[in-house]
């Protein structure tokens, strides 16, 4: 609608298998990714735009797919000197056979590879752990991610062309910000800019921008962090296409810029290319 508003002639694509055959019954000029998850964030979608040349909003092949896998983006994140919580991959492992654990509880479980926080428990208690690893490798590319967990402040940068926008704490009433806190609550609430010292965002819009360079993302990525109570940031993850509905945070930073929902579209429409081959 956005676009449209923009003047631009849209047609919406519900992507399937078939999306290689639409596109080119279609023939558009450029790509407006909305896709989240498997296949439309992790570098697959756009490595099928490259092959047919049509340019696209948001990451590249290499970075979406760095970004959507975990383990190598925390392995990038502490080779570049940014703070991310301890980490393991472990595997699920018979039942009754013991996950090694050097965390203690509370213990983050996720998919080393997915989005929307499928698939992402914290386990209390040791006889939970199992279940919850063998729930996370059900997803995503069956890697399992165990995470310290950082007892704080959850808190996310919004990213446009590579300078951060603003930061926004979100407060649930979920036990974490997870599917129905994002998609389908309306117990969340929302402080833009986070209720954190200004030093603190200072540093956090260093952090996100870094990490963004580090992966090598662009159009409007979101970093997620943790602020631990004695005010240290820990970097979680970055989103290549974060989400764009009525709940979403990246167009809660651009609005703080005084950044409209329709120019926030615009802006990342503008921004579409293609990445292998061209300059």
């Amino acid at each position: 609608a956005a676009l449209t508003r923009l003047g631009y002639d849209v047609v919406l694509v519900d992507v399937g298998r078939d999306l290689a055959a639409r596109l080119q019954e279609i023939q558009p000029d450029v790509c407006f990714n909305a896709l989240h998850g498997t296949y439309g964030e992790d570098g697959c979608v756009q490595g099928l735009l490259e092959l047919l040349g049509i340019p696209y909003t948001g990451s590249g092949p290499l970075a979406s797919a760095l970004a959507m896998d975990k383990v190598r983006t925390k392995q990038l994140l502490l080779q570049a000197g940014l703070p991310t919580p301890d980490f393991r991959l472990v595997e699920p492992g018979p039942l009754g056979e013991e996950v090694e654990n050097p965390f203690g509880f509370p213990v983050v479980v996720k998919p080393a590879s997915e989005g929307s926080s499928v698939g992402v428990s914290i386990v209390h208690e040791p006889e939970e752990l199992h279940r919850a690893v063998v729930t996370a490798a059900s997803c995503g590319d069956g890697r399992v991610l165990l995470e310290q967990w950082v007892e704080g402040a959850e808190v996310t940068v919004g990213v446009l062309a590579g300078r951060a926008l603003a930061s926004t704490e979100i407060v649930y009433g979920e036990e974490f910000y997870d599917y129905r806190a994002k998609y389908e609550s309306d117990g969340t609430r929302y402080h833009t800019p986070a209720r954190l010292p200004e030093p603190t965002l200072r540093r956090l819009h260093e952090l996100a921008e870094q990490a963004v360079e580090v992966l090598g993302c662009a159009g409007g990525p979101r970093v997620d962090f943790i602020v631990a109570r004695d005010g240290s940031p820990h970097l979680l993850e970055v989103n290549t296409l974060p989400g764009m509905t009525s709940h979403s945070l990246l167009p809660m930073c651009a609005k703080y810029n005084g950044i409209s929902y329709d120019e926030l579209c615009g802006r990342l429409l503008a921004g579409a290319r293609l990445w292998v081959g061209h300059e």
